[in-house]
């Protein structure tokens, strides 16, 4: 190609790139400032003092940006002193809402959000509130008022000789609770937990229950629900568990005069309950006198042979169902089934106590997250933690403080660091975490689910 002139039009190489104009008046100020401060003669005259200025006030910033947290005072007024008592999920004046079928009334049942109280439930007047029990129970040797306080002598509708009396002939067709190999128990039906008081000076740990107001034989409960409240006996009880029944219809021969009914009724009462719990895979272990003693299936063959058939009543329970969900879950009218995955969840599998405290549970590998490592991490966190505790609440291990709850609880760390201690724990463990609940009592401690 070629210009108007006729000379040809020379092209650069396509190979070198022409440098900006900008790009060299940059690095001439960059080259230019670094020579200024190389060669400045007043760059080692820098006053400390400005160095400090400066300092401080960055750190003034810093403090001003972060600033205290600041909380408005809330008040609340006081609930009165009827509502002393108040347990929103068992209040007896909502009853009436939920009918007797099947005794329902007797349920959890908790208000709406617009029907919940916002006061402070006021204390007891006085040391000793619930006279009214010392005098309609008075024959019964429940508890004794003597001065402004209460003394419990372990006395009960069972307990004619003392609850310590009871509890030697119970161990007598129990031996398993003298070896260690019984750490936990129910109690369905306490009273005023004197069973329950008397194991613990025993080294075993009882959950204490009795429905709100009512004294009603709780095998009559499980007759008149179908049953229901047997199946869910059965679910909470490890493969090899003991059930434990004193009261009607046990020894019904020798009882049924004073108990308001006839022996023909007794008698039938008792063959249905046998029967039942036949159904269910459990044995009559021993029997004495107004006690007997059932025991769970240690493993699933029983189940496998009464359960096969779809006709089979009671049920077996869906296999999608899991065995050890319980917050807000219906009572199951079906047996459930032991997972064949969990091969040491049995009685005679579990260490017994008090070495299995600090043996990872078979069942920690069902819990989210859960690992051996990770259970033996809180064991040591835990060790320190209480240390701590007990130099900030002296009191901690003394006889001052009895009853501890421990509000948000994983393993049972805190419960676990303190068994040498003479005070008992509750663990609870939040319902919209890991489910952990399992694992508290396969360490041969005891818990709840919550909310808060």
């Amino acid at each position: 190609m070629k210009s108007k002139e006729g000379r040809p039009i020379s092209h650069p190489d396509k190979g070198v790139k022409i440098v900006p104009l900008s790009f060299i008046i940059f690095l001439l100020c960059g080259i230019s400032f670094y020579l200024g401060g190389v060669f400045n003669p007043m760059k080692n005259k820098i006053d400390a003092k400005d160095i400090t200025d400066v300092v401080t006030k960055a750190e003034q910033k810093m403090k001003s940006a972060v600033a205290p947290l600041q909380t408005k005072s809330v008040s609340f007024a006081d609930c009165g002193i009827d509502y002393q008592d108040y347990t929103p999920c068992t209040d007896p004046r909502r009853w009436k809402k939920y009918g007797y079928k099947r005794l329902a009334f007797l349920e959890r049942h908790c208000p709406p959000i617009f029907e919940r109280k916002e006061c402070l439930v006021p204390p007891p007047e006085g040391n000793v509130p619930y006279d009214w029990i010392n005098k309609k129970k008075s024959n019964q040797h429940w508890l004794r008022k003597e001065g402004e306080k209460f003394f419990f002598p372990g006395g009960g509708t069972m307990f004619p000789k003392g609850v310590s009396h009871y509890v030697d002939l119970m161990e007598g067709l129990l031996p398993q609770m003298k070896d260690g190999t019984i750490r936990t128990a129910i109690d369905t039906g306490c009273g005023v937990a004197s069973w329950g008081g008397d194991l613990l000076d025993r080294g075993i740990l009882t959950v204490s229950l009795a429905p709100r107001d009512n004294h009603e034989a709780q095998v009559q409960f499980a007759l008149e629900r179908g049953g229901v409240y047997l199946m869910e006996i059965h679910r909470i009880l490890r493969p090899g568990g003991f059930w434990v029944l004193s009261g009607p219809p046990v020894n019904y021969e020798n009882r049924w005069r004073g108990w308001n009914t006839t022996v023909e009724e007794q008698k039938s009462d008792y063959e249905k309950l046998q029967e039942l719990l036949t159904s269910m895979c459990f044995k009559l272990f021993s029997k004495k006198d107004d006690i007997a003693v059932w025991r769970k299936a240690s493993d699933n063959s029983c189940y496998d042979e009464k359960l096969a058939n779809f006709d089979a009543y009671p049920p077996k329970c869906d296999d999608s169902v899991e065995a050890d969900a319980a917050w807000y879950t219906p009572l199951r009218s079906c047996v459930t089934v032991p997972s064949p995955k969990l091969k040491k969840l049995g009685l005679k599998s579990v260490p017994k106590w008090p070495m299995r405290l600090n043996v990872a549970p078979d069942r920690l590998s069902e819990v989210s997250g859960g690992s051996d490592s990770g259970f033996k991490h809180d064991e040591s966190k835990w060790k320190v933690r209480v240390k701590h505790y007990k130099k900030l609440v002296p009191a901690i291990g003394s006889d001052k403080i009895r009853n501890v709850m421990d509000m948000n609880t994983m393993y049972g760390g805190l419960a676990a660091q303190l068994v040498e201690d003479p005070v008992w724990v509750m663990n609870v463990v939040s319902s919209y975490g890991a489910n952990t609940l399992p694992i508290i009592y396969d360490r041969g401690l005891i818990g709840v689910y919550h909310d808060w």
